[in-house]
């Protein structure tokens, strides 16, 4: 293996600046900290995670799983993988602005919604309505995300990322709309894994938590600014919404495309944000950040056109769970299943883990096309072709 010159590594080290440029409220690349200890790499902590991030098998994963509108064939409408990257945009822009810590803020929002399930929230509350039947807690995307990350990815040795990222993600509710964001400085590794597990248990626990860092708390506002605009403009394409329906009491004050509502908003934290402790709004912008999001709600999300599918988006997620839990897959998918848990996984997850909460594992990290697949495979009937024989032998009707 190459090693980096010696001369050339001391001559790096020596020009560690870049903490010097930060808030003194910002997360310092020389305070990250592991649960395992790790050789010097010359990559910075918070930017080697950010690699380790994006080479993961659960980022491969977004680029199928949908945002809001599933079942559309429409290839312009967001997916997981887009959204994260305009995450990670907006909340980098307020990072370099207010000196914050960036290579740790792209980290958390490249990484922060990896425990969505196929499906968008619906599978989400779904997923989490089988564990709670089944005696296995409850499921929450920022906390799956979390455990992607610490107890799935690398056959359950997860990929050790720096507590800092694993916080901001789990921390990372974007659904809660504040007018001031501030970071609370706990306790790292034993108060992170005591608030995860109360995730694992608690519906509502995710909703409670608040980001050990500033840094966490800019990808928290960074993801309903990034969606609230976007989602309207989705909304727009669909033929869901007119933009014409949105109320005049909030475009006059955040404007009435995606583009304007973004910088509307990053320009007031900046404004009321700029060489202090917290992040805030106005309040007229939090105002109407807060109705909008309600509109958003009321209008897109909860739309009776939108959720004509979700019963049977509902059949399918039962199906699915209930026929892997009780072992009566058929082969196919009974091998996909089997590989993914004893040849990905290891035996202390094995051992640790209930069986409810190993399929909710397995089918909320699926994406969108290889559940409707699955779901195919179980429910929709096979011909047998031309015989039982010669199904596959080239056999004729003759």
């Amino acid at each position: 293996m190459i090693k980096l010159d010696s001369a050339i590594e001391n001559e790096l080290k020596s020009r560690c600046s870049y903490d010097l440029g930060l808030s003194h409220n910002a997360t310092k690349n020389i305070d990250a900290v592991r649960f395992l200890e790790e050789e010097d790499d010359i990559r910075p902590p918070f930017f080697h995670d950010t690699d380790r991030i994006i080479h993961s098998k659960a980022y491969a994963r977004y680029i199928d799983k949908t945002q809001v509108f599933y079942l559309f064939e429409n290839d312009h409408l967001t997916h997981r993988v887009l959204h994260v990257q305009l995450v990670s945009k907006i909340a980098r822009t307020l990072g370099r602005i207010l000196h914050y810590n960036e290579d740790l803020i792209e980290a958390i929002a490249l990484g922060h919604d990896v425990g969505h399930t196929p499906f968008g929230h619906i599978g989400e509350k779904l997923v989490s309505d089988f564990c709670k039947r089944n005696n296995a807690g409850c499921f929450a995307h920022s906390a799956q995300s979390f455990r992607q990350f610490h107890n799935i990815e690398k056959k359950s040795q997860g990929i050790n990322l720096c507590v800092q990222v694993l916080d901001g993600i789990l921390c990372h509710n974007g659904e809660i709309v504040c007018q001031e964001y501030k970071n609370n400085k706990k306790k790292r590794k034993t108060t992170l894994l005591q608030e995860y597990k109360q995730c694992l248990e608690s519906w509502d626990a995710s909703t409670k938590l608040v980001p050990m860092s500033m840094e966490g708390c800019i990808v928290r506002i960074s993801d309903i600014i990034a969606y609230v605009g976007r989602d309207i403009e989705d909304a727009i394409t669909v033929d869901l919404i007119k933009r014409y329906d949105i109320p005049k009491d909030i475009t006059d004050v955040l404007g009435h495309n995606n583009r304007d509502i973004i910088n509307s908003l990053i320009i007031d934290i900046i404004n009321h944000s700029f060489d202090k402790d917290s992040l805030s709004f106005s309040l007229d912008v939090y105002t109407a950040l807060k109705n909008l999001v309600q509109w958003n709600y009321k209008n897109i999300y909860n739309n009776p056109l939108k959720t004509t599918q979700d019963g049977k988006i509902e059949i399918m997620f039962n199906t699915v769970l209930n026929t892997l839990l009780e072992g009566k897959a058929p082969d196919k998918i009974k091998h996909y299943y089997d590989d993914w848990l004893n040849k990905e996984r290891s035996g202390e997850y094995i051992s640790e883990n209930k069986e409810a909460r190993k399929v909710a594992d397995y089918v909320s990290g699926m994406t969108d096309d290889f559940l409707l697949s699955v779901y195919s495979d179980l429910a929709v009937p096979k011909s047998f072709g031309f015989s039982f024989t010669d199904n596959f032998a080239g056999g004729n009707r003759n």
